[in-house]
């Protein structure tokens, strides 16, 4: 089976042109490098409201895997990990856990990630940082959890 995945930027800063969009693009080459197919990206401001709308989105248009990459830290505007909570069926904590370990292996700052994985609608979301180097670096924590996951979340039987 072959994923189709789609790819949400939160940032205002990108949102609004005043930075270039890095961490999408990085995680479309690591997804790409999986074999995924991209299906879908969007970059939307750090609103509660706009994130929900593309997650529904691109789970409507058959993304079994979302990744999102921004909005996880404890700014402020960080609300990436509450709008997933507030459309999500399911949490699941061992993304979350896994992502945060490893990355404390590289960086401190890592115990300050809010990154998490869901379940949206028939989706697998996984909130990955916003820097590019850790959000493919997350992804890469979990990358092997992710076929299963997704047909699971899908609603495929488990032995196929």
């Amino acid at each position: 089976m072959q994923i189709a995945a789609g790819i949400i930027t939160v940032s205002d800063r990108v949102a609004r042109g005043e930075y270039d969009d890095l961490g999408g693009p990085a995680l479309r080459e690591a997804a790409e490098k999986n074999g995924w197919r991209i299906l879908a990206e969007a970059v939307v401001p750090d609103d509660l409201g706009k994130i929900q709308d593309a997650l529904r989105s691109f789970a409507t248009q058959g993304c079994g895997l979302i990744l999102t990459t921004g909005g996880t830290g404890i700014a402020p505007r960080d609300v990436t990990p509450e709008a997933i909570r507030g459309v999500m069926r399911v949490e699941i904590p061992g993304f979350g856990e896994t992502m945060r370990a490893e990355s404390l292996k590289i960086t401190p700052h890592a115990i300050l990630s809010r990154s998490l994985a869901a379940v949206v609608d028939h989706a697998l979301v996984l909130a990955l940082p916003g820097k590019p180097s850790g959000a493919v670096e997350c992804l890469s924590f979990v990358t092997k959890a992710i076929p299963h996951a997704v047909k699971l979340a899908m609603g495929v039987p488990a032995s196929c």
